[in-house]
């Protein structure tokens, strides 16, 4: 669509630019407050003050996701008790005019204040937690802003529940204020998770820049390894990239849930203190806080161009999360292996292991990387029963793509460059030199500027289908063979997975093109027999312990208020192990490729 010119709308809006890059502040001041005096109810409370607003009317919203999570949250449905008025106190007429964003005719008044409630008691990175051990906020669910004024400042205080002792965030703390914090912008104060309650605290420093834990119920476990550990993988992360682009990070440990979520200068993490006495669950923690870590140069400084500024109403669409968290996975293994922390041989396994868990399902046939990537908002969170048969998770195929990558670039310069290179040249160019993210384009082209050559196959074959990947080829750069080979597992196959449901056995999934999907099962049947013997939870795994592929197999099902019977064929799995290990006889070039790419 065709519109005429608006020559005085475009020159207020280089106007404005221009005020904002000669550093001029925004008029107006804005400050939230944020108490919890009834934390047992998980309602914290919300008051919004602003002023030098202009216009009859003001629109206050609320963000629909929050940036790493990339999923459409619906915040505003926790919502209550929403409120305003004008500087004097009078009410102010306000409506719903979207599922968030209320609209507050404000009139001639400059100044307005809004107050609400929020709901919060999910325990989630992405969600806010509030009960009377502690008090979690994720900012995008809980702090509003006005509409059009993003880039506005913004002070926050904290007034945490009478009990507790800590604030910790990765705000800028306002100097003689307690617990009062300052961002430049919303985007900064979005970025900035809150952990409230009594923490214990555990600094260090790295290259003199102060970095912290704080963590909720910690438990017992070795406080100077743990921190001596960390502070290996943080050193080694800043290595490859040669830059701290922040003046302070923490660590914010939550407490019991699942997953992590990256910010500038802090994380997220959820965690089980108990795994930490275990030496393999010690070391999948620091794999996971290096993988966190890593995120605040890839994806938070080195990112594609559609991951800032944000969209807050909206899906933020790219097809390059394969190297957003795909990276980020394959380099949480290098960085730990670069500290000392992980061996060349425990490196190797974890490689084999994220290759298998996307190439041995059914899932490969159908999903490239970047449609991974592009299709996250409506697959990754939104797990069923059939995602195994047709998505793949572009963290395991991304991080195959990363290290396909680094062995091209090594073996095409003589080991003279690696990924690392494009990385770095990534990082100075569009974060520190032009302040944005980079289009595909761009991305392939640091790749290909530092391999010397085009790297077609990865970027026009590997990322956009679904074709077979040469492992072996690339593999054998750094001397290294793998097992492509499909070998058959013991015992019969069956394809169906079958868990107990308040005392029934039922079908949960069903594999495609398996002996199950084949006889005709499905996804939510119940089992009532096998081969005319009563079904109960343990009778499928005693049924094929005594079986052999090519038996058949009678199944009694309810479906739909039914009974149905069908017939499966035992089969045979195949399975491939990808496990990587010396070629005999390497070449000068591949023995050195391997040395500078995994300490052994």
């Amino acid at each position: 669509m065709r519109t005429k010119p608006r020559p005085i709308v475009f020159c207020l809006f280089l106007i404005f630019a221009a005020t904002l890059a000669l550093g001029q502040k925004p008029e107006g001041t804005m400050s939230i407050v944020l108490s919890m005096d009834q934390p047992s109810t998980h309602y914290y409370h919300v008051v919004f003050r602003c002023d030098g607003l202009k216009g009859e009317t003001q629109d206050f919203k609320l963000p629909e996701w929050t940036p790493g999570y990339y999923r459409i949250m619906d915040y505003a449905r926790n919502v209550l008790n929403f409120r305003a008025e004008d500087g004097t106190g009078r009410e102010l007429p306000c409506e719903k005019t979207t599922k968030n964003t209320w609209r507050v005719r404000t009139g001639k008044s400059s100044a307005a204040s809004v107050s609400y409630d929020v709901y919060a008691f999910a325990r989630s990175v992405a969600d806010s937690y509030l009960d009377d051990s502690r008090g979690f906020v994720s900012p995008t669910g809980v702090f509003m802003h006005v509409g059009g004024k993003i880039l506005h400042p913004v002070t926050l205080e904290v007034k945490p529940f009478r009990d507790w002792r800590q604030v910790a965030t990765g705000l800028d703390p306002v100097a003689g204020r307690p617990n009062t914090f300052s961002a430049p912008d919303f985007d900064i104060l979005y970025d900035c998770p809150i952990l409230i309650g009594n923490l214990e605290i555990l600094p260090f420093e790295v290259q003199g820049i102060p970095h912290r834990f704080a963590i909720f119920d910690p438990g017992s476990f070795d406080r100077s390894k743990f921190v001596a550990d960390h502070k290996k993988m943080v050193e080694s992360a800043v290595a490859l990239i040669g830059d701290i682009p922040y003046k302070h990070y923490t660590f914010l440990m939550i407490g019991p849930g699942g997953g992590g979520l990256e910010h500038l200068n802090s994380t997220a993490l959820t965690f089980n203190s108990g795994s930490f006495e275990n030496p393999a669950g010690y070391k999948r923690w620091l794999s996971f806080a290096a993988h966190e870590f890593f995120h605040l140069y890839n994806v938070k400084r080195i990112r594609p161009i559609a991951l800032g500024h944000f969209e807050y109403d909206k899906e933020n669409y790219t097809t390059m999360l394969w190297v957003s968290e795909g990276f980020t996975s394959y380099y949480q293994e290098l960085i730990l292996n670069r500290a000392g922390i992980l061996t060349r041989g425990e490196v190797l396994d974890r490689l084999a292991s994220t290759i298998g868990a996307y190439e041995n399902i059914p899932g490969h046939l159908f999903q490239s990387a970047a449609a991974s990537s592009f299709d996250t908002w409506i697959q990754y969170f939104s797990r069923s029963e059939n995602s195994a048969n047709t998505t793949i998770s572009y963290y395991n195929k991304g991080a195959a793509l990363g290290m396909l990558l680094d062995l091209k670039i090594r073996n095409e310069t003589k080991n003279q460059k690696s990924l690392d290179d494009a990385m770095r040249t990534l990082y100075k160019k569009y974060f520190q030199e032009l302040k944005r993210g980079f289009t595909d384009k761009e991305f392939r082209e640091a790749c290909e500027a530092a391999a010397g050559t085009p790297l077609s196959e990865i970027f026009d074959v590997y990322v956009p289908t679904v074709k077979d990947i040469d492992y072996p080829k690339y593999l054998a750069y750094a001397g290294l063979g793998i097992d492509v080979e499909p070998k058959e597992l013991p015992g019969p196959y069956f394809g169906a997975d079958a868990r107990d449901q308040n005392g029934a056995l039922t079908i949960a999934s069903v594999e495609w093109n398996s002996p199950a999907s084949l006889g005709g099962l499905s996804a939510q049947d119940e089992i009532l027999a096998l081969d005319g013997a009563r079904a109960n939870p343990r009778s499928l795994g005693d049924m094929l312990g005594s079986r052999k592929p090519g038996d058949k197999v009678r199944v009694l099902v309810a479906r739909g208020g039914a009974i149905r019977e069908f017939e499966v064929v035992l089969g045979k799995k195949k399975q491939r192990s990808f496990r990587m290990s010396p070629l005999p006889n390497p070449t000068p070039l591949q023995t050195a490729i391997l040395k500078s790419w995994l300490k052994d």
